[in-house]
């Protein structure tokens, strides 16, 4: 069995915990970062993948789960990002199951648990990648650096960069992806447990770990990569291959080459094992998601939309020395990087050569290191750190297939354990040269704790979207999306001024960003300002033709501009696009009902509650244009419908009251107003027309307490005065009749 030739916890000056007890702390300082993250909001992209996606909801059967996206979305649609997680949809079920609906702080105590989980398997983790991997006579494995996995374990677990995983609830792919990731490394790991003769290992290990590889792909994508982790560990650790001497006696065609170990203790074996078991994954997804590659917009990732090689290849490179950055001081994080967050380079005159030249040159040096060392632990160490860096990050590299970011902060929460392991090792270096090992080991704390520190900030800024897109705008300043985020927070909390600040600057950040000018459109529209609406919303559908959302709003503009034709003409282009269109619908029913085109006002509303039976406002036209039509038994019909399918809403309420009395049905109808009344008491006109019902019905105290309720609320209230008049002359005359 393979064993590490010195322990590195003898150059290191640092604490020597049991096992047990190094768990606790990393569990308790992992929990300590996140915590004050438990009460936080849905924020970012936790709308889309949870609030909006029907695969959570009850009445969605779980085989759709393995038919969907990562968004609910179907996976054969050519809109689909291709991002197949169906067990972490399956958890976000779960979790709103057990809820008893949206209730975010479930979902967050999950996030911060598993983060802890994964944080103590980090501990065995980095004590078999530090200490190498050794079983004592009754099959137990045993520490051999536990001061260095210790301390890299601590270094991951406040590592401030996985707050996006952690803090953020979408980031649920990414921490369960990592736990069966560690558990398919760890199983791997067993498969030697009796290892008494070179050739002996546990096949059945061997398949679970590759079963355990399968489950973490189905998390997330980066999970099948553990399986060329497990082959290099092998080759490594189980078989003390040295690389560059296997390289060089193929290349000589060296007639030793199978005295090097290749063919020894089954490696070839087990890595036909996990070849098989990784590209059966592969099939069996593509077979799911299909060939068609996922559609990315340029705003994206500008980079792989460049027509000049060099340029793509600059800037992939380039985003790549920034996700080391983030690594190595991970003090300007955002939430998102992209739309012009990051200037692509065109020249090598760019000063931000140095930073990809810089990378290159420490991976060489590691490299190099790690190939040509005459130290084998140094090999080793050095390959299995660059291993777990560089291979979990392959699927977010862009070598392979486009894909949908700049930069992601969630995409590095696996390679930073390449990073914490190289990490611990320069620090054990650093302890052997230094004189004042104390000094350092205090440093090394102080990094913790700046860390931790951070972590808390940090989590605490995700807690809500207000806080989160604000902490972004120092950071990526050019970002049209940021400044688009902060309006949209804004406008959604009523404050329209500020809103269209921030709106009118993602515009000109983006000058063919649709979604800010619609959003902007939207407000100037309420505000009566329609013809830079209009304006607005004629260039974003001319940008993007096929935007329903914008084309339904351009007909509100038009329509209110009068120019109906017009606007008839952008509501079915909006329902065009988009088949399922409840709203353009209802929107389309108000044009009708404007040019007294009943019969098609009916009709779109009528389509608006067959999408969506909940349409309250679809409803509540139709009652009342049947109303005012004079076709009392329709209208009638029609409410009870709307009232079967909604039954609490109180606007449905009144208007069927309306109609009801209008019968003279005046028990049913008075039931329905004090009901409607007594979800919302505050309505004048709800008050009034029970007014006005007790006035018909002759219960004129009655109707003269509703009146003077309504006018309490709304003292300017339509037609309320008059009838009270009429009402105190009534009583009046009756009180006089009575006197005499």
């Amino acid at each position: 069995m393979a064993q590490s030739e010195f322990n590195l916890d003898h150059e290191i000056s640092w604490f020597v915990l049991p096992s047990y007890w190094a768990k606790i702390i990393v569990g308790l300082i992992s929990c300590m970062c996140f915590a004050n993250s438990y009460d936080g909001d849905f924020v970012f992209d936790d709308s889309e993948a949870i609030i909006n996606n029907k695969d959570l909801r009850a009445e969605t059967p779980l085989g759709d789960l393995w038919h969907h996206d990562f968004w609910g979305g179907k996976l054969s649609s050519n809109t689909s990002h291709k991002s197949y997680r169906p067990l972490t949809v399956l958890t976000f079920r779960l979790n709103y199951l057990f809820a008893g609906g949206f209730h975010p702080v479930g979902f967050h105590v999950i996030n911060i648990i598993l983060h802890c989980a994964i944080s103590v398997l980090m501990v065995d983790v980095f004590s078999i990648l530090l200490g190498g991997l050794q079983y004592s006579s009754k099959g137990r494995r045993l520490n051999l650096a536990p001061k260095a996995s210790l301390l890299a374990a601590s270094l991951f677990a406040v590592h401030p960069v996985h707050t996006e995983c952690v803090a953020g609830i979408v980031g649920r792919a990414d921490l369960l992806c990592a736990l069966f990731f560690l558990l398919s490394f760890l199983g791997y790991c067993k498969a030697f447990r009796e290892n008494k003769e070179e050739n002996h290992f546990s096949i059945l290990w061997v398949l679970a770990s590759v079963l355990l590889g399968a489950i973490a792909m189905l998390c997330k994508e980066q999970g099948i990569t553990v399986l060329g982790l497990n082959a290099i560990f092998d080759a490594l650790v189980i078989n003390k291959l040295n690389i560059l001497e296997l390289i060089q006696k193929v290349l000589h065609k060296d007639k030793s080459l199978e005295n090097v170990g290749l063919f020894k203790k089954g490696l070839l074996f087990r890595i036909t094992l996990l070849l098989s078991g990784g590209a059966t994954m592969l099939c069996m997804r593509w077979r799911i998601m299909g060939t068609g590659p996922p559609a990315f917009t340029e705003v994206d990732n500008p980079a792989s939309f460049a027509d000049s090689l060099f340029v793509r290849a600059i800037n992939y490179n380039y985003y790549y020395s920034l996700n080391a950055w983030l690594l190595l001081c991970p003090w300007w994080l955002c939430f998102d990087w992209s739309m012009g967050c990051i200037p692509l380079i065109k020249s090598v005159s760019d000063w931000r050569i140095i930073a990809l030249a810089a990378l290159w040159f420490c991976l060489i040096a590691l490299i190099c290191q790690a190939l040509c060392s005459q130290d084998s632990q140094k090999r080793r160490i050095l390959t299995l750190g660059l291993g777990f860096l560089i291979i979990p990050f392959l699927p977010a590299s862009n070598l392979f297939f486009r894909v949908g970011f700049v930069v992601a902060e969630r995409v590095i929460y696996l390679p930073s354990i390449g990073y914490c392991m190289l990490l611990t090792y320069g620090f054990s270096l650093l302890s052997k040269q230094a004189k004042k090992k104390k000094m350092l080991a205090a440093a090394v704390l102080g990094i913790l704790l700046i860390n931790v520190l951070r972590c808390v900030n940090r989590s605490n800024q995700w807690r809500s979207e207000e806080q989160l897109f604000r902490s972004a705008l120092s950071v990526c300043p050019l970002n049209a999306k940021v400044h688009y985020n902060v309006g949209k927070n804004l406008a959604d909390k009523g404050n329209q001024t500020a809103a269209i600040k921030y709106y009118r600057e993602a515009v000109r950040l983006n000058p063919k960003y649709v979604h800010a000018m619609n959003n902007l459109g939207n407000i100037l529209k309420e505000r009566n300002e329609l013809q830079e609406a209009e304006g607005l919303l004629s260039l974003a559908v001319q940008i993007q033709p096929d935007f329903a959302a914008a084309w339904m709003n351009l007909g509100i503009v038009q329509n209110s501009l009068r120019r109906f034709e017009e606007a008839e003409q952008s509501y079915w282009t909006a329902i065009k696009h988009r088949k399922k269109y409840p709203d353009c619908y209802y929107n389309l029913g108000r044009l009708y009902a404007d040019l007294n085109r009943h019969i098609d006002a009916l009709n779109a509303w009528r389509n608006a509650t067959v999408l969506k039976p909940e349409h309250s406002l679809a409803w509540n036209n139709m009652i009342i244009l049947l109303d005012n039509t004079g076709n009392l038994a329709q209208a009638e019909a029609v409410g009870r419908e709307a009232l079967e399918l909604i039954p609490n809403d109180h606007s449905l309420m009144f208007s069927l009251a309306n109609v009801l009395g209008k019968s003279q049905k005046y028990k049913e109808s008075e039931a329905l107003f004090l009901k409607a009344i007594k979800a919302n008491p505050n309505a004048a006109s709800y008050h009034g027309n029970l007014a006005v019902l007790y006035h018909r019905w002759g219960n004129l105290d009655l109707a003269k307490k509703h009146y003077e309720v309504s006018l309490k609320l709304d003292p300017a209230a339509p037609g309320t005065k008059e009838n009270y008049s009429l009402l105190k002359r009534k009583l009046e005359q009756l009180q006089k009749k009575g006197n005499v």
